[in-house]
């Protein structure tokens, strides 16, 4: 069952403004070290940032709290499984609030794709909740 779904639409250019004026203390206040790491080393910097940043904001309103209502921008991070395909990390409040989302018997699943393409930046998250296997 699907219990939470967050979207978000940022535009790059604002995050290359932010970037310029504000540089590290900006990413440092936002991103995780692995996203910050990631986002570094691309040649389209901005939009790096700004599709984590907007996966950050789909993720918080999937939640249901948005980040201003107890979920810091750390406590949702966007990390990459093997194959590449990203997902999100959660942490902290964040965490909490996944696991008051799951009913019992469930198990959590968060779905996110984001994209880009210039001078927009985009991501959806779906939490889908998976009851859990019977046992053998």
């Amino acid at each position: 069952m699907i219990v939470g779904i967050g979207s978000d639409l940022i535009d790059i250019r604002r995050i290359e403004r932010t970037l310029e004026r504000h540089g590290e203390r900006f990413t440092q206040r936002c991103f995780t070290e692995v996203e910050r790491a990631k986002s570094d080393k691309r040649r389209m910097r901005a939009a790096s940032y700004a599709k984590r940043y907007a996966a950050k904001e789909a993720g918080a309103k999937a939640l249901g709290t948005g980040i201003a209502r107890g979920v810091s921008w750390k406590e949702i991070g966007v990390v990459n499984l093997p194959g590449g395909k990203p997902t999100l990390e959660l942490k902290g409040r964040a965490l909490d609030w996944l696991a008051r989302l799951t009913p019992p018997g469930h198990t959590p699943v968060v779905h996110i794709t984001i994209t880009d393409d210039h001078p927009w930046a985009q991501a959806f998250v779906v939490i889908e909740a998976l009851p859990h296997a019977p046992s053998a």
